[in-house]
């Protein structure tokens, strides 16, 4: 056996740093997992510039780049966010003209919601 030798102090000494080293990676890389979770209006944030920003103003103070295409801060002002909640979910079929068909999860749905809160500035209720 390998600990069976003169150096068995030396060779523990080899393991137990290893050991250390291991748990220390393990422990750092868990931390780093969680601090580099995403929150839910980033996540709808990515969403909005995915499928709808070719379009829409998706931010605080972008302009739509298709003029009849609301910004989607102003949402907040027209409609209820929460009544946009099952149109998502179930497919947006009326917009402005052109406007391609999207249906969503719920989780993506939820994101989106919150990123329209976000950037409106009104508070979630």
């Amino acid at each position: 056996m390998i600990f069976l030798t003169r150096n068995w102090g030396t060779s523990m000494k080899h393991v137990t740093g290893l050991m250390i080293a291991f748990i220390m990676t393990l422990g750092f890389s868990v931390l780093q997992g969680n601090a580099g979770e995403t929150s839910l209006e980033a996540k709808g944030k990515a969403l909005a510039e995915k499928y709808c920003v070719r379009c829409h103003a998706v931010d605080k103070h972008d302009k739509s780049t298709l003029s009849i295409a609301p910004p989607f801060r102003s949402f907040a002002s027209k409609w209820p966010l929460e009544s946009l909640e099952e149109a998502l979910a179930e497919g947006i079929i009326t917009g402005h003209p052109g406007m391609p068909v999207f249906e969503f999860e719920p989780d993506q749905v939820a994101a989106l919601i919150e990123h329209l809160h976000e950037i409106s500035g009104k508070p979630v209720k």
